[in-house]
């Protein structure tokens, strides 16, 4: 992960890397599930990566060196979070993981927490990494999965 400083002095994430089994598979998931587009991309065989993003802006960074699935009682990544600006996008997303057959980790779209504004929709990438599109206002009206924890917490 980069993380640079912006116009008034405050960290932003640059991008985030992930390892991935299969390349060309995470690829074809991350372009059809979030539009991305890829930026740049190994030509070595044996040294496989590729920039994804948006208006050639890098924003996810895929690299083919692990095997199996995601563990999620290893220490590292928890989860992966996208921000949309309002719940009609959060809804074209959850249209798009349906038509993709996706599974949502959640019955849809759920609050953080019971009566939060903040919610969005769960699910995993191929090799297990779980994400999250999420808005920050909107999602008062949904339920929360648990009330003893945020449902950004425990999957």
């Amino acid at each position: 992960m980069t993380i640079e400083a912006d116009t008034n002095n405050q960290l932003r994430t640059g991008h985030i890397g992930l390892n991935v089994s299969n390349l060309d598979r995470s690829k074809e998931f991350y372009q059809a599930v979030f539009g991305f587009e890829i930026i740049s991309e190994s030509g070595d065989e044996t040294r496989r990566f590729a920039f994804l993003g948006q208006n050639q802006e890098v924003l996810l960074t895929l690299w083919e060196q692990s095997t199996g699935r995601f563990e999620r009682n290893r220490s590292g990544l928890h989860h992966l979070a996208f921000r949309v600006a309002a719940l009609d996008g959060l809804k074209d997303f959850e249209q798009r993981l349906q038509k993709l057959n996706v599974p949502l980790l959640y019955e849809g779209i759920v609050a953080h927490l019971e009566g939060a504004p903040s919610g969005g929709i769960f699910f995993e990438d191929p090799d297990g990494i779980r994400l999250e599109i999420f808005i920050p206002n909107g999602a008062q009206a949904y339920p929360a999965p648990a009330t003893s924890a945020p449902a950004c917490g425990f999957f």
